[in-house]
């Protein structure tokens, strides 16, 4: 058998694995937070965009929330401005949240937009004062600066971007009645946006290859009580991680079927988590 034959024999079985999800997820909402290395490298990005844009051209409702943590970084760097995190959650003082909100708004979610439309796809950008869906007030628990708790989500702004045949690409800025900006973390702000839409999935991209053992094995499904066990033991759950798997847990609590931990380092990781029966991440439901 030559080359081209192996080649068009594994295109058709993706395609024929991916039928039944297609059918199964046509015109349903999922929810994808979006950081890490999928959205620093270069060749990801696009995948990535391109993934999206064949999501939505096959029926499915992507609704992208973006981090860009690095980026954040450079930029207080490069202002001498130093930062610390609590539990995945950097402290934010009245001196950054300007150049956050910047970097979020201005810049990557831009970008990100951009790149969808070079692939023909058509975004909304869910950004500012005006247009942000999320509602924020300052969380004065956890002594962490102008970090916010998420009050609501405006539903009809992200749901007329869906009926305009769009994809929402949403900043985690929020904003207060007062009109001052918030920082929220990435992925406790796309499971705020699943949880509020009742969507079908969330999909957490992440820099390792999912949730992990004690023994440094990753899981590939696990139930809801599972997930809380392995939360509350908190031997192997660090860092970035702590946040998404809280975030996958509030989001089964409040109505959203499924939630998946997925290594956006590899390619196509979303459509592969989302279209085949293995999947490559941690698969949470109830």
């Amino acid at each position: 058998m030559s080359i081209s034959e192996k080649n068009a024999l594994n295109i058709s079985k993706v395609l024929t694995e991916a039928l039944p999800y297609i059918r199964k997820f046509n015109n349903k909402v999922v929810v994808i937070k979006y950081g890490g290395s999928a959205m620093e490298n270069k060749v990801l990005q696009k995948n990535f965009a391109r993934d999206l844009v064949l999501m939505k051209t096959v029926g499915i409702h992507p609704i992208l929330v973006h981090g860009g943590g690095p980026q954040i970084d450079f930029e207080l760097k490069k202002n001498n401005i130093k930062f610390e995190f609590k539990d995945g959650i950097r402290k934010t003082t009245l001196e950054m949240i300007n150049i956050v909100q910047k970097v979020l708004d201005n810049k990557i979610n831009k970008d990100i937009s951009e790149l969808i439309r070079f692939w023909g796809g058509k975004t909304s950008r869910l950004i500012g004062k005006k247009d942000s869906p999320i509602k924020a007030i300052m969380d004065r628990k956890k002594n962490l600066g102008k970090v916010g708790l998420i009050k609501s989500i405006d539903k009809k702004k992200i749901k007329a971007s869906i009926e305009s045949e769009k994809i929402p690409v949403i900043s985690p800025i929020g904003w207060t009645s007062k009109g001052e900006p918030m920082n929220i973390n990435g992925d406790l702000a796309a499971c705020s946006v699943a949880a509020y839409l009742k969507a079908e999935k969330i999909i957490l991209l992440t820099d390792i290859s999912g949730v992990k053992d004690l023994d440094g094995k990753k899981i590939s499904t696990m139930s809801l009580k599972e997930a809380k066990r392995v939360l509350k033991n908190k031997k192997n759950i660090k860092g970035g991680m702590y946040p998404k798997l809280t975030g996958a847990i509030d989001c089964l609590e409040k109505g959203v079927k499924n939630a998946h931990i997925v290594d956006g380092r590899l390619p196509h990781s979303v459509l592969i988590e989302l279209l085949t029966d293995k999947g490559v991440g941690t698969w949470i439901s109830k």
